[in-house]
């Protein structure tokens, strides 16, 4: 079984953690994590998007079609 330390606050090794083979033993699953750290990062973004209307895109001090 894999072994980890502990360590306190203050950076201190204050012991050793026995880990399960059962759940921490098994091979990395590259395609599970890399959609699970994709969906990760979507959701932050989740709300943000925006189109630029006529005021905010830069340029353009032509009047942009005739008046009549």
């Amino acid at each position: 079984m894999p072994t980890v330390a502990l360590y306190n606050i203050s950076g201190e090794q204050i012991g050793e953690l026995t880990l399960k083979d059962e759940i921490f033993g098994v091979e990395v699953n590259e395609s599970v994590l890399h959609d699970a750290v994709v969906m990760q990062l979507a959701g932050r973004r989740l709300g943000t998007h925006d189109t630029k209307t006529r005021s905010e895109v830069s340029g353009g001090g032509r009047k942009p079609w005739r008046q009549k």
